[in-house]
């Protein structure tokens, strides 16, 4: 049987492979490889992109239109919020707990308001 070179032998205190390092001599999987840490989606990150994206889209669509009627402002800010609201659906948050789609809508729509009460001072 071969030898496998111990951690504290190693002048670094490590074994080397290739051009990568060994923590565990007798590990099988590389050292980049984490076998529990695949990526899974949850709620947060549906409802804080969905958050963060109405907000900067709304925001353009302030400034973009902020010489016309309020009432384009408006409408194009609930037509925007649908539509994320629709894309947030549709990426998983469907499949999520009847609280976080409530926090969303709920949240999602406030923003919405404050976005229209800023725009209606142009009515």
């Amino acid at each position: 049987m071969p030898k496998i070179p111990e951690p504290q032998e190693d002048e670094n205190g490590d074994v080397m492979a290739g051009d990568r390092r060994l923590s565990r001599p007798d590990s099988a999987l590389p050292d980049w490889h984490i076998p529990d840490a695949t990526y899974r989606p949850v709620p947060i990150v549906w409802f804080a992109g969905a958050l963060l994206f109405q907000i900067i889209a709304l925001t353009v669509l302030f400034f973009t239109l902020h010489s016309k009627d309020g009432m384009f402002t408006i409408a194009g800010s609930v037509i925007a919020s649908i539509g994320i609201l629709v894309w947030t659906w549709n990426r998983g948050m469907a499949s999520a707990s009847h609280a976080w789609k409530i926090t969303t809508c709920v949240s999602m729509f406030l923003v919405l308001l404050l976005y229209c009460a800023s725009a209606s001072v142009r009515l």
